[in-house]
């Protein structure tokens, strides 16, 4: 935190604009690791050995996606919201930029702040792939894949309409995975007789890691899931 504060009292002074990037980039990076450390338990970074493909690019983005419709509760987001600090931590480590892009969905998505992502509520139904076909837009928008090593975190409790279903794994299949790096999606909440709460999109996501080396799929029922969670996934990883 004095850290934090000295370079926001220098960036008041500071009229290089170069110099000006170089301090807000420093303090994005500072409070990411500040926020993620304080929410997520204690981090044993001797597993910050993230592996990452290969590619001569110094920056990174991260596409947080989370179902907020009426099924999803504040219990859903908070696992989905140490888990997605904890995931970027761990990239951030490992790129000198790196950005976030929250998308936000129901029926519809939406590209919100970090503030709207995680504490915004809407009624209605779920329609996972419109959160893809945003998504989509913003990598030929804004992030081009020869410019930028592209991630994804996805948090829902399971819920989306059936007719859906092969919609979404087209997009993904498709669009979103042969230029992302690592996709990781985590199905929050309870598990009764073999189902979720409000259905089961982890079974769906499964078909595509049978052909896909990048995607990861878990489930998380408690807070104390979340980090042993997240080890597996990395020893997974580091291991393809």
């Amino acid at each position: 935190l004095n850290k934090i504060k000295e370079l926001e009292a220098e960036l008041e002074t500071c009229k290089d604009k170069e110099r000006r990037v170089e301090i807000e980039e420093e303090i994005s990076k500072l409070r990411i690791r500040a926020n993620a450390i304080s929410f997520v338990d204690p981090v044993d970074l001797r597993y910050n050995n993230f592996s990452k493909k290969p590619a001569p690019i110094s920056q990174a983005v991260v596409f947080f996606i989370m179902d907020v419709s009426a099924s999803m509760t504040q219990e859903h987001k908070d696992l989905a919201k140490r888990f997605f600090m904890l995931l970027n931590l761990f990239v951030s480590r490992k790129y000198k930029r790196v950005e976030c892009v929250f998308i936000r969905h129901h029926i519809q998505a939406k590209e919100s702040t970090e503030d709207e992502f995680f504490n915004n509520r809407d009624n209605g139904g779920t329609i996972v792939s419109s959160a893809f076909k945003l998504a989509k837009e913003i990598i030929d928008d804004r992030y081009s894949p020869n410019e930028w090593n592209l991630y994804f975190a996805q948090a829902s409790d399971g819920d989306n309409w059936d007719n859906d279903n092969e919609e979404l794994l087209n997009i993904l299949d498709k669009d979103i995975l042969p230029v992302t790096q690592y996709f990781s999606y985590i199905q929050v909440g309870t598990k009764r007789h073999g189902y979720y709460n409000s259905g089961n999109l982890l079974q769906e996501y499964v078909k595509l890691e049978a052909v896909h080396e990048n995607i990861v799929t878990k489930h998380i029922e408690h807070h104390s899931d979340i980090y042993p969670v997240f080890r597996e996934i990395f020893k997974i990883r580091n291991k393809q």
